[in-house]
């Protein structure tokens, strides 16, 4: 049977790193991090302190976030944003509206996103008729893409860009354009201005 060793009475190289208590009859070693790990460490809090601080702002110029803003302002001045409506053009968004599956693709997305408020047929609930020829914001392929896509927030309709892809938007523009072609029966009583060729005219009865 081994004897059993008492550091205190028989002292072995590495005994003066051990911690002086025990759990379950064994020691604890103390064994520390590596000296370059800690100064490392240090250094990192030493560092951080110092960035925090921004020293030059308090001594050499505007500091770290006037710069990322001015950097921001001149990458914003030579990529400028692109303009509501996505780029989609009226021949883009009438080509889609004679594609017999984009129209059908737009119709899907249309079901799920729109029906709540336009109705499944479009006729129009909480929101607008769309299968009539008045319009709330504008009557033109490239106005009803710019309204879907950029949304009118006070009128509680959503910015579907945000939600939908390009082609997706494209699509319910499409497939809304086509339903001129087809009247809901027992539509909502028109809103808006009435556009065709000739221009924007208000509903009969109803000064603009």
């Amino acid at each position: 049977m081994s004897e059993h060793h008492d550091p205190q009475q028989h002292p072995e190289p590495g005994d003066d790193r051990l911690l002086g208590h025990a759990y379950d009859g064994i020691q604890e070693y103390d064994n520390p991090m590596p000296r370059w790990w800690l100064w490392g460490f240090y250094a990192t809090i030493i560092f951080s302190v110092i960035y925090f601080a921004d020293p030059r702002q308090t001594f050499a110029g505007e500091g770290r976030v006037a710069e990322y803003d001015a950097e921001m302002r001149a990458y914003l001045a030579a990529h400028p944003p692109a303009p509501a409506g996505g780029g989609a053009d009226e021949a883009a968004i009438l080509a889609a509206a004679q594609d017999a599956k984009a129209v059908q693709a737009g119709g899907e997305v249309f079901a799920k996103n729109c029906a709540a408020c336009h109705r499944a047929d479009g006729g129009g609930l909480i929101g607008p008729n769309l299968t009539d020829a008045f319009w709330l914001h504008g009557g033109t392929p490239a106005a009803i893409y710019r309204t879907i896509d950029a949304g009118v927030l006070q009128k509680g309709m959503p910015a579907w860009g945000k939600m939908l892809k390009p082609e997706e938007v494209l699509g319910v523009t499409a497939y809304v354009t086509a339903m001129q072609a087809t009247p809901a029966k027992d539509g909502k009583a028109p809103e808006g201005m009435r556009f065709s060729d000739a221009g924007a005219t208000p509903p009969a009865g109803v000064t603009p």
